[in-house]
């Protein structure tokens, strides 16, 4: 791993460290207690991270292109309602599920909803999933970091470098926001890996659109965070399905009909 991958990673996790550990210490009473909104900040590490390292390292040209990366909105319809109507469609399959095996249908209205800030769900919710988690993350994790990764690895390793340090990432927030168990532990992480097998396949096959990455991280956790275990076990068993699919089709080398997407080629 080169030496502007290595301070990228180091910054974004120190960013969004400085959010997640002062959160566990005042879940585990070490501090005093901490709103539990700024968890949301912590999501704008990787963001953050990558704007000053490719900043410092590549100057303005550099930023120019991770911003026509960023906006890179002509993809398809197809890529499109790949992207948000995915997650969605595992969204309704679980609350069927739900509604039909434990007689829950409320959990369809709570689509979009966040712990943090319980008054938003619907539309605005997930737009501030978009907004927070989608963009927060996505813009580091698959705008700076995989295409770097790509250049000197297939498509499988560079997701599974990412995948490993996107999951290490999250290691504070099972102090405060997880359940903290050695299988929750397992099932976040192949839940991860799988979720950036997905992301790499659509960042390859959109030519490199940070944004389609975006809209599925933000749709995706909009699902997903709906609070009822049968839909979330659902949105997640369909990732790991298509993640298994995308490896098992396209194979190892770009995730991809199309070429993996190196810096380069960009």
């Amino acid at each position: 791993m080169n030496r502007k991958l290595v301070a990228y990673f180091i910054l974004a996790y120190a960013l969004s460290w400085s959010v997640f550990v002062p959160l566990a210490l005042a879940k585990q009473n070490v501090i005093a207690p901490l709103p539990a909104w700024l968890h949301i900040l912590g999501a704008f590490g990787p963001f953050t991270a990558a704007f000053i390292v490719t900043s410092v390292t590549e100057g303005a040209v550099g930023l120019r292109e991770l911003l026509g990366r960023i906006t890179r909105w002509r993809i398809g319809w197809f890529w499109w309602a790949v992207v948000l109507l995915g997650p969605l469609a595992l969204f309704l399959l679980g609350t069927l599920i739900s509604g039909i095996v434990v007689g829950d249908w409320s959990v369809v209205r709570q689509f979009g909803s966040m712990a943090e800030l319980p008054q938003l769900s619907g539309m605005g919710g997930w737009l501030l999933w978009v907004l927070t988690f989608g963009l927060g993350e996505e813009v580091g994790w698959r705008g700076f970091a995989l295409p770097r990764l790509q250049n000197n690895h297939d498509a499988r390793a560079a997701t599974l470098i990412l995948g490993l340090l996107w999951a290490g990432w999250h290691l504070p927030t099972f102090f405060y926001n997880y359940e903290l168990s050695i299988f929750s532990v397992v099932a976040f992480a192949v839940g991860i890996l799988s979720g950036a097998a997905v992301l790499t396949w659509l960042y390859n096959s959109t030519g490199g659109s940070v944004l389609a990455a975006i809209a599925w991280h933000g749709t995706y956790n909009a699902a997903v965070a709906s609070g009822n275990g049968v839909v979330s076990a659902v949105v997640t068993a369909g990732v790991i399905s298509v993640a298994i699919f995308v490896a098992n089709r396209f194979g190892p080398e770009s995730f991809s009909h199309r070429e993996r997407q190196t810096l380069d080629s960009l």
